[in-house]
Formats: structure tokens, C-alpha cells, sequence
């Protein structure tokens, strides 16, 4: 009963901390792709920032001119939850994003390090953030510091390659596997 109260305990301080930060995708995502995953519509929802910078988001679009790319989202601009419906996609195809900072006039792309100009990975995309939602975080500096903090945001009926568990799902099953044990530890009445 005491290990049940000191895990009580510990989520009670956890939850508030939470509760205030927007989602940032998981360290060891860097260059994933972002996956079509079904022939549904994609629904993209800003997530929120931390940027100093004016960042703009734009789906890449597939006659490489930039003026013809999809505005999505704003990370001063848009309100947090904001939603865009982007359509319906082949399964599987690949989904490229591009941050646009507006302070520096620099690119940075989604997916391989190549891409972006100083040839490192300017995103984590995770997979299977939500079911069947991908979480991507961007990083809007020139050689980092690479904290993917300056835009966040969802999309669902999308995947990746390397999907891997949220750790909230990890948190929960543990919780779980816990509460099983101690009530098999339980001596039995007769």
C-alpha cells in the first residue's frame, strides 16, 4: 500500500507540470518521415512554441516551387488547437513540412538532414503520439541548439517508419502492471 501512495504521490506532482507545456516529440525521431497512413483526410492542428522567432509552416508541395506550398499555420499567429484539413493522400506517400523563419529567411524541411542548409535534422516526427496521430517538432535555428521547441504540431491518419509507444502509454501500463502485482501479493481469505 505505501509503494501505491509514493506512486499516487509522484503523478500528482507530475500532472501539473504537464499540464502547462505544449508537446514536443521524442529525443531519437530526428529525420523521420511523415507517412500517409490511411486514405482519409489529414487534419493538421497547430500544438503550440516556444520560438522568439516568427515561424511559418507550409506543406511542401510536389512541383518544388516554394510559393506554391500550403500555409498552415503560424507559431505567433495561430491559436493553439487550430485546425487545417489537408486533404486526402496515397497511402504511404511521404508528407514533406517546411518551417519558414521569417526573422532569418531560412528553409528547414522535415525528414532527411539534407535537406535543410546546414545539414542536420531540423524535426522529430513521432509516430503514434495519439493513435493514429504523428507529433512533429521543429528546430528554427541555423546549427541548432536543436531543442525542436519553436513549432509543434499533429497530424492524423499519418505515420512513420520507427513508430515508437508515448511515453504516457509506457507510464499507464506500468501503473498497470503494478496494480497487479500488489493485488496478487494479497494473502486470500478462507
Amino acid at each position: 500500500m505505501k509503494l501505491l501512495r509514493q506512486l499516487l504521490a509522484a503523478i500528482a506532482l507530475i500532472a501539473p507540470l504537464s499540464a502547462f507545456a505544449f508537446p514536443i516529440a521524442t529525443t531519437g525521431t530526428e529525420g523521420n518521415p511523415v507517412l500517409v497512413g490511411s486514405t482519409a483526410n489529414i487534419v493538421a492542428r497547430y500544438e503550440g512554441n516556444s520560438a522568439s522567432y516568427s515561424n511559418d509552416l507550409y506543406l511542401v508541395t510536389n512541383d518544388g516551387i516554394a510559393g506554391n506550398d500550403i500555409f498552415l499555420f503560424n507559431n505567433h499567429g495561430s491559436a493553439i488547437g487550430a485546425t487545417v484539413d489537408l486533404g486526402s493522400f496515397a497511402v504511404a506517400s511521404e508528407l514533406v513540412f517546411r518551417l519558414h523563419v521569417n526573422n532569418t529567411n531560412s528553409d528547414y524541411f522535415t525528414g532527411l538532414a539534407g535537406r535543410n542548409q546546414d545539414g542536420s535534422f531540423h524535426a522529430r516526427v513521432q509516430g503514434n503520439w495519439l493513435p493514429n496521430t504523428t507529433l512533429v517538432s521543429f528546430e528554427d535555428l541555423y546549427n541548432g541548439p536543436f531543442e525542436f521547441n519553436d513549432l509543434s504540431f499533429s497530424f492524423s491518419n499519418t505515420t512513420t517508419p520507427n513508430d515508437i509507444p508515448e511515453p504516457a502509454s509506457m507510464l499507464l501500463l506500468s501503473l498497470g502492471l503494478a496494480g497487479i502485482a500488489i493485488a496478487r501479493r494479497k494473502p486470500r481469505k478462507s
